[in-house]
C-alpha cells in the first residue's frame, strides 16, 4: 500500500480516528501534504481542548460520536493505536476503503534503516538503549513509536533520511495495521498475558506481535529471547532467509556450552554477544532482566553493523534507566531509592526483582488488574525482601497472597499515602538496603497515572 500524500496526489480525504498524541501528529502531517483531514473521536470538545488547540481549524472535527458517512467517503482512514475494530471501521473495510495505522503510514516515508522492538515487558528500555547506541554512531537518530514520539514526526528529518537511523518501540496495537513495514533489525523480547480485553487469547495477542517479522529479508536480523516460551518456539529458526540471533539473560554455569546455542549470554562479569565482551560493571541498569535487555539491544545494533563495538560499549556506559523503570532516584540515610512505577503488572515486578543486588523494602499496591500475585511473592521471598509496604485498593489481596504463598516472614506494613509509604519503608529498612516502588497494579485508585505515582514517590524521598 503506497501513501503518496503530497499536494494534489494520492489520498485527498483523510479520516484520522482518535485525537490522542498519535492522531494529532498524523493529522498535522497529512494536512501539511495537502490532504483534507477530518478527525473523529468519541470524546467531546471539552475533553479534547488541548488537541483542538494544537490543530485548530486546519482539520474538520467530528467529536462525541463517529459518523459512518465520513468513514465511507474517506480516501484513507488512519486509525490510532488505542482504537479497536469499531463498527464504522468494519463497514468501511467491507466497502474497500483503505485503512492503516500511523506506523505503516509513516514508515513508507522513512528512508533510514529502521530498528523495531516488540514484546510485553522491556520494550521501552531496549528501544531507548538501542537508540543511545545509534546516537553514539554520530548519525542523526530518531527514537520513538510507542515509547512516546510518533514515528510520523521523523518524516523529512535528517534522522529519517538515508543517512539516519530510526529505532521504534512497537506495541501489538500498532502492529495490527502494518503491511509493508520493513525493519532492518527486529527484536522479540517476551510475551506474557496482557490486553486480553482486546484479544481473544494470548495467541491472538502474540500473533499481532509477530507481524513485525512479516517483511524481513535475507540481509535483516531477527533478535529472539531464547528464554521466552512463545517467541522461542515461534518457528523463527526455520526462517532460512533471515538471520536469527538468540540471547539469554539467565545465568549459565557452562557458558561455553551456552555459547553454542545462543548468540548472546551472561558469562560471569561480562555480557557476551557475537563473541564480543561487554563488562556488566559498566552498566547502570539494575536487575537480571536488564542484562537480557542489554543483550537484545547489542544484538540489534551489532547484528548487521548498524553500530560499531565502540559505539555500543560507550552507549552501555552512559545510558541511564528511563523514568519510572527501576530508576535510581536518590541515595539517602544509607539507602537507595528506586522508582519502578511503570511496573503495573506482576510479570514486570518479577522481572525487576529477579537478581536484585541488595535486600529491599517493596512498596506495592494500587488498582488490581486480575491474576495471581503468587509469582511476585515468590520473587520477593527469593530476593531478600525485608518488608512489604502496601497501598491502594489491592493491599488486602496482596497481603492475603503473602500469607498464602508460604512467605509469612515478610512483614506487612499498610500506608494510606505515598508519603506515609516512603516513611514506613525507611523505618523497615536497614543500612545498605534499597526501597523499591514496584506496584504490580495500575495507579488509578490514588494517582492520575503511573508517572504521577512515580513523581510523588520521588517527592516523598526528597522530603527526607
Amino acid at each position: 500500500m503506497d501513501y503518496d500524500i503530497v499536494a494534489g496526489v494520492g489520498p485527498n480525504k483523510v479520516l484520522v480516528v482518535g485525537a490522542g498524541k498519535t492522531g494529532i501528529a498524523v493529522a498535522r502531517f497529512c494536512h501539511s501534504r495537502g490532504a483534507q483531514v477530518t478527525v473523529t473521536d468519541m470524546r467531546t470538545g471539552a475533553e479534547l481542548h488541548g488537541a483542538m488547540q494544537a490543530l485548530g481549524d486546519r482539520v474538520t472535527w467530528e467529536l462525541g460520536k463517529h459518523i459512518q458517512r465520513s468513514f465511507l467517503d474517506a480516501d484513507l482512514i488512519v486509525v490510532s493505536p488505542g482504537v479497536p475494530e469499531i463498527e464504522p471501521l468494519r463497514v468501511a473495510r467491507k466497502k474497500g476503503v483503505r485503512i492503516t495505522g500511523e506506523i505503516e503510514l509513516a514508515a513508507s516515508f522513512i528512508q533510514a534503516p529502521l530498528v523495531g522492538v516488540t514484546g510485553t515487558n522491556g520494550k521501552s528500555t531496549v528501544t531507548a538503549l538501542a537508540g543511545e547506541m545509534a546516537r553514539q554512531t554520530g548519525k542523526p537518530t530518531f527514537v520513538g513509536g510507542n515509547l512516546g514520539t510518533p514515528l510520523v514526526d521523523a518524516i523529512d528529518t535528517p534522522a529519517g533520511s538515508a543517512k539516519g537511523l530510526v529505532v521504534v518501540e512497537l506495541s501489538s496495537f500498532q502492529l495490527e495495521t502494518v503491511e509493508k513495514l520493513h525493519p532492518r533489525a527486529a527484536a522479540f523480547l517476551n510475551l506474557t498475558p496482557d490486553h486480553l480485553d482486546r484479544y481473544a487469547n494470548v495467541e491472538a495477542y502474540g500473533a499481532a506481535k509477530l507481524k513485525l517479522a512479516s517483511n524481513l529479508r535475507s540481509d535483516d536480523v531477527m533478535v529472539v529471547n531464547a528464554d521466552d516460551p512463545f517467541f522461542a518456539h515461534a518457528g523463527f529458526q526455520r526462517r532460512s532467509f533471515t538471520r536469527v540471533l538468540t540471547y539469554s539473560g539467565q545465568p549459565r554455569h557452562h557458558a561455553a556450552a551456552r555459547e553454542a546455542i545462543v548468540d548472546g549470554f551472561v558469562d560471569g562479569s561480562d555480557l557476551v554477544a557475537l563473541g564480543e565482551r561487554y563488562p556488566i560493571a559498566e552498566l547502570n541498569l539494575v536487575g537480571r532482566h536488564n542484562l537480557g535487555n542489554a543483550l537484545a539491544a547489542i544484538l540489534l545494533m551489532r547484528g548487521n553493523d548498524l553500530a560499531s563495538y565502540d559505539a555500543v560499549r560507550k552507549a552501555l556506559h552512559v545510558f541511564r534507566p528511563l523514568p519510572h523503570r527501576m530508576q535510581l532516584v536518590a541515595e539517602a540515610r544509607g539507602l537507595r531509592f528506586y522508582d519502578d512505577s511503570k511496573a503495573t503488572n506482576v510479570d514486570s515486578v518479577v522481572a525487576g526483582l529477579d537478581g536484585f543486588p541488595t535486600p529491599f523494602v517493596l512498596i506495592a499496591g494500587g488498582r488490581d488488574k486480575g491474576g495471581s500475585y503468587a509469582p511476585m511473592i515468590n520473587a520477593m521471598r527469593d530476593n531478600r525482601c525485608r518488608a512489604a509496604v502496601l497501598i491502594g485498593e489491592a493491599a488486602d489481596q496482596i497481603a492475603a497472597a503473602i500469607a498464602a504463598t508460604n512467605a509469612p516472614h515478610i512483614p506487612i506494613v499498610r500506608a494510606a499515602s505515598m508519603e506515609e509509604a516512603v516513611t514506613r519503608a525507611v523505618a523497615a529498612a536497614e543500612a545498605g538496603d534499597s526501597v523499591v516502588l514496584s506496584p504490580a497494579c495500575s495507579s488509578y485508585d490514588m494517582f492520575d497515572n503511573y508517572e504521577h505515582r512515580g513523581r510523588l514517590f520521588r517527592a516523598a524521598v526528597e522530603a527526607l
